[in-house]
């Protein structure tokens, strides 16, 4: 959860959320594969209910908030769908984006490993929230034609994010497509942390480049790796080596000076960690 310039809790509002994740994230660092299994699930359902003010809990209070977030995935995502499509998200949240996009196709899948967010929300008939234990995607093999995630790979232990990502890939059809996206480790941290600590420590158990997030994709066998670069409804694909070049240049400057190139238009269209890995 990546606290920005819309930030409106107090510092002790603040350094509780960040008390209680830090503590919430340090049991899923130091836990075996197999506690991790329902570990994740507990975690999360007692982050939402210690943390009031959390921000997936506030920002439905903001419809306008709400709809331009909604609004700002659905140009990324549109012109990978058709009506047809079977539509699979992991890590829905409030399942806001993932009602939109069904209204496009024929089939949602939401994967989650709590339903505590969803719960008392009406949901279309087309759209099933399935929960996971953070690592696994049970859903049929060859069975989804778009997969997407979004702020999720970094809430993965790193033991975990190759296991998803492998079940990723064997769930899609040839030819489909996993869009991930998740913030860059060399503008970070992201998550609650970045009000007090230079690395994350909260629930984003690893922030990720381009290069290295690329590698993984390679490596459970996505045929094809490219980088969605553009914004505001302007946005075409390229070679995740394009951004890895720059990556390298960027990991050099210091901190500040790093975030202050790489935050800003058309930099942080390259830098932002958005791929597209394509299934043979």
């Amino acid at each position: 959860m990546p606290v920005t310039v819309t930030e409106t809790r107090t510092l002790e509002q603040l350094r509780q959320h960040y008390d209680v994740e830090r503590e919430l994230a340090d049991r899923l660092r130091h836990a075996t594969k197999e506690q991790r299994r329902t570990l994740y699930s507990e975690v999360y359902d007692e982050l939402f209910k210690r943390v009031p003010l959390h921000p997936q809990h506030t920002n439905k209070a903001d419809p306008a908030r709400l709809a331009a977030d909604v609004a700002e995935k659905m140009e990324i995502v549109t012109p990978f769908l058709d009506q047809d499509a079977v539509f699979l998200e992991v890590g829905p949240g409030d399942c806001e984006f993932a009602k939109t996009v069904a209204e496009k196709v024929a089939r949602v899948l939401a994967i989650d490993v709590s339903d505590e967010i969803t719960r008392k929300r009406e949901l279309p008939e087309n759209l099933q929230l399935v929960i996971s234990d953070g690592s696994s995607i049970p859903v049929e093999p060859n069975s989804v034609d778009v997969a997407y995630s979004n702020q999720l790979m970094e809430h993965l232990h790193p033991d975990d994010a190759l296991d998803q990502l492998r079940g990723l890939h064997a769930a899609l059809m040839p030819g489909g497509v996993y869009i991930c996206i998740t913030p860059s480790r060399l503008t970070g941290p992201h998550d609650i942390s970045c009000e007090f600590d230079r690395e994350a420590t909260g629930f984003h158990l690893k922030e990720y480049t381009v290069g290295n997030l690329a590698a993984l994709f390679r490596q459970v066998g996505f045929a094809k790796v490219r980088i969605i670069f553009g914004g505001r409804g302007k946005f075409m694909l390229l070679p995740a080596w394009t951004a890895t070049i720059f990556e390298n240049l960027l990991a050099v400057l210091p901190h500040a000076l790093r975030n202050a190139v790489a935050l800003r238009p058309p930099f942080r269209w390259l830098f932002g960690v958005r791929l597209a890995g394509f299934k043979s």
